[in-house]
């Protein structure tokens, strides 16, 4: 008889710690160091995703007025750029009485309206703010102190670790966000991408942008600023995959005209209406590129060559050799009518077609109530 061999089951995926969890621990650990007048090794904070949490203090400093703790930021198995970054709470006493949190090197600055912290503010969302101070009352507590209390949060590397995110393009200069609506980080999750797509449209509205241009990556939105020169760095959003959930942001935030701009092998897919374009979301239907070519305008011989293509890019340069245009205006009046019938109408929808290259296939505007 031959074994039967059991399939491996796939390694569950390890959960990290948001920047906001690990700032509220170093936050905890200085306090406490300041309090008692004792290093800290390890403390454990309240998570708001619902349980108790210890992380480890790499560093600690104690003197008369201050203490000075540092956690270092465990992304777990998510691609984090702020992943190894040392979180640091300098905790110190203050004339002023309740608790004075700010941020300082490597913690960016809010310039632009539309983001949940005022203009002006340290970059230090909302919840991650509230777990800070809430942990900071409770140690006081605890100790029955009722001093006022400075607590600036800084992130040594944070100026250069934010050139890898969105930061700039929403305003937030000088550093990175200290971030987090759970403490944790779930791996490789779609979250925190949508979030920062929903802060660029708020960004983008509260900046007086009633046309956005979304692009599916940073070359699709290099060619799209040479296409709309008059419009401000903030119109310009990269949805990446997500171009069903853009779509629908959009809308519901008020801008008035949505423009998009890509590639053949992405548009492809939003041609017929899939909203989700990841290389493993669907694959490429050249059926369908077939069909586009037929109502173009294209010979059979032609047609048929498309079914046995490898990428729709190989399709769009043979459209490009056969010279139909054709092709490229019919695929982005298809991009055009799915974007509108995802969202329902009520919006007016452009699509522009580019070569890698940045050559401009084609490009279509419509505006009407949902398609059926």
């Amino acid at each position: 008889m031959s074994e039967v061999q059991e399939t491996p089951k796939p390694e569950k995926l390890r959960q990290g710690y948001t920047t906001g969890a690990c700032a509220t621990a170093a936050t905890k650990a200085a306090l406490t160091a300041l309090l008692t007048g004792e290093m800290q090794t390890e403390v454990e904070i309240y998570l708001p995703v619902g349980r108790n949490v210890k992380f480890e203090i790499v560093a600690c400093e104690i003197s008369a007025t201050r203490a000075v703790a540092t956690v270092i930021k465990d992304g777990g198995d998510d691609p984090d750029a702020t992943h190894g970054a040392a979180i640091i709470a300098t905790v110190s006493w203050s004339i002023a009485e309740g608790i004075m949190l700010d941020g300082g090197v490597g913690v960016g600055r809010v310039t632009k309206a539309g983001l949940p912290v005022q203009v002006g503010e340290a970059a230090i969302n909302p919840v991650p703010r509230q777990m800070i101070t809430e942990t900071a009352l409770t140690v006081l507590a605890e100790f029955g102190v009722r001093k006022g209390i400075s607590i600036v949060i800084s992130v040594p590397d944070g100026e250069e670790i934010a050139k890898k995110t969105l930061n700039g393009r929403l305003g937030i200069i000088g550093g990175i966000s200290i971030l987090g609506t759970r403490g944790i980080v779930v791996p490789f999750s779609t979250s925190a991408y949508k979030a920062s797509i929903v802060q660029a449209i708020k960004v983008a509205r509260a900046s007086g942008c009633d046309h956005v241009i979304i692009t599916t990556g940073g070359r699709s939105e290099k060619y799209a600023m040479k296409r709309f020169p008059e419009l401000p760095e903030e119109a310009f959003i990269e949805m990446g995959d997500f171009v069903g959930f853009t779509l629908k942001q959009c809308k519901r935030l008020g801008v008035k005209r949505i423009s998009m701009v890509g590639m053949m092998g992405k548009f492809s897919k939003v041609a017929q209406g899939v909203m989700m374009v990841h290389s493993k979301s669907a694959p490429i239907n050249f059926s369908f590129l077939a069909k586009i070519a037929t109502e173009a305008g294209a010979p059979v011989q032609l047609v048929e060559e498309i079914h046995h293509a490898n990428t729709a890019s190989q399709v769009g340069d043979m459209m490009v050799a056969a010279r139909i245009p054709a092709f490229f205006t019919k695929m982005s009046e298809y991009c055009c009518l799915t974007a509108l019938n995802e969202v329902g109408g009520g919006v007016v929808v452009d699509t522009a077609l580019y070569t890698l290259k940045g050559e401009l296939l084609g490009e279509v505007s419509l505006t009407h109530e949902k398609v059926d």
